[in-house]
């Protein structure tokens, strides 16, 4: 039996939270999810509360995080990517086209989104800027776990005024 069916009403339904994450740079952009797995589990989160699903690129993300939200079981969506200039203008409108996506999935359907889509400017694939970004993508992840839940609990205070 579903659990959510045998809670009583005075009993709040955990929350769930997905990660939308990019397989592109992968070393990279999991630094990111796992410290959103770290933070959330410092924050005595229950298991179950935090999924990840993996997609090829970060241009497959909103349309993810968009069937996710219609799913109508998570509280929120992060988007974990990492998005580089590979020589060409196309950086700047995959980025944008990200963003701009996530944004139109928050508003279009209520659910929160979180996104921690690295997007420099200057990458170049030698260990010292994998290593920089890899560390960005750590801290980075921290952060959008931490404003996750925050914005989480507060928007739950919201509805209860």
């Amino acid at each position: 039996m579903n659990q959510t069916s045998q809670r009583s009403s005075t009993q709040p339904t955990p929350r769930r939270v997905a990660v939308v994450a990019s397989s592109w740079h992968l070393d990279i952009v999991s630094a990111g999810t796992t410290a959103i797995q770290a933070e959330f589990e410092r924050r005595h989160c229950p298991p179950g509360y935090l999924e990840v699903h993996q997609v090829p690129g970060a241009f497959e993300i909103p349309l993810y995080a968009m069937r996710l939200a219609r799913l109508g079981a998570y509280d929120a969506i992060i988007a974990c990517g990492f998005v580089v200039n590979g020589g060409i203008y196309r950086h700047e409108f995959v980025a944008a086209a990200v963003i701009d996506g996530l944004m139109r999935v928050q508003l279009d359907t209520d659910v929160p989104i979180f996104t921690a889509v690295l997007t420099p400017r200057d990458f170049h694939d030698h260990d010292e800027h994998r290593t920089f970004f890899r560390d960005h993508a750590l801290k980075k992840g921290t952060e959008v776990a931490q404003a996750c839940l925050n914005t989480l609990d507060s928007l739950t205070k919201l509805t209860r005024s």
